[in-house]
């Protein structure tokens, strides 16, 4: 969490920022494609919320759009991006300044601060991968849905990963089989998988 609070201030900049940006976008073209209509959105690791500020422009008719991330500092500028005077702030294209629907917290997906049922989409991008308890953290997203919700989880999920669960990662979901498990394990049907950037970074989504 250290790092990314340290990274928050520039982390829309350079090529890293651009290819965030990137998959981002491609993460809300799929969520779009899998709940056309969303009206409660949850980001989990919602970082700057670029992802959220786009899904903002992308769905006028939604009443409420929520961003957790552990660090305090991307919840900072996050909020701070999304405000009337944010001038220069790194927005998403066509995002809406002040858009009080925009809600930023600190906390941990593990441990989502919201009621049962709260929400019918939950997305999150590049974030899973850094989830302490990757089960824990799937069932509260399950938690949080109402019935029928969608979930669109991208993150790094490849063969190709596979010798870094014998070192530095290990235990992780970073297979489309340890995924699966994981997410049928708490409680999610309807499992689909769909290719996002490269070979690496892909998408599963579920139904709650």
């Amino acid at each position: 969490m250290d790092a990314f609070d340290e990274r928050s201030a520039g982390y829309e900049q350079g090529w890293l920022g651009r290819l965030h940006h990137e998959i981002a976008d491609r993460t809300a073209e799929m969520a779009l494609a899998v709940a056309p209509s969303p009206s409660r959105i949850l980001d989990v690791g919602c970082g700057t919320g670029y992802l959220l500020r786009l899904l903002a422009s992308r769905c006028p008719e939604a009443a409420e759009l929520a961003g957790v991330d552990p660090a305090p500092g991307m919840i900072k500028v996050a909020a701070a991006s999304g405000a009337p005077d944010a001038a220069g702030a790194p927005d998403a294209p066509g995002a809406p300044a002040g858009d009080e629907r925009l809600k930023f917290s600190a906390g941990v997906a593990e441990q989502l601060p919201y009621r049962d049922g709260s929400f019918d989409l939950v997305v999150s991008a590049t974030s899973f991968d850094h989830w302490s308890d990757q089960l824990a953290g799937l069932r509260e997203c399950h938690r949080v849905l109402e019935p029928g919700g969608h979930l669109v989880l991208v993150d790094q999920f490849s063969p190709w990963l596979v010798p870094t669960l014998i070192l530095s990662r290990s235990g992780k979901a970073r297979t489309k089989g340890r995924a699966d498990r994981l997410v049928e394990a708490a409680g999610f049907g309807s499992v689909a998988w769909h290719g996002v950037y490269a070979v690496i970074i892909n998408a599963v989504t579920a139904t709650a």
